[in-house]
């Protein structure tokens, strides 16, 4: 990724919900599913939760360098759902 780009992240659910988080940065809920986002998540947030099955789209700018050593992360909020290994890591340029 590249420092100070917005991208437009889509996220997926596989069978129930998840909650989630994307570390060191806010969003903008952008559409669930196709549709525009409720006004309870418009503005600036540091999760969502993904129904079951769905899709949520946000846009998404990381301003900081992160490293192969100190890289952003991002996870379900469900413990059991991140120990199964629903996490992951990325660096920016």
């Amino acid at each position: 990724m590249n420092k100070g780009e917005w991208e437009r992240w889509r996220v997926a659910s596989d069978p129930g919900m998840h909650p989630f988080h994307v570390h060191g940065c806010s969003f903008l809920v952008d559409t669930i599913e196709g549709e525009a986002a409720p006004a309870h998540l418009r503005g600036w947030k540091d999760t969502v939760v993904v129904d079951d099955e769905g899709w949520t789209e946000f846009l998404v700018r990381f301003d900081y360098t992160a490293t192969d050593d100190h890289p952003y992360m991002y996870h379900c909020h469900i413990l059991e759902h991140e120990d199964r290994g629903m996490m992951g890591q990325f660096t920016v340029t």
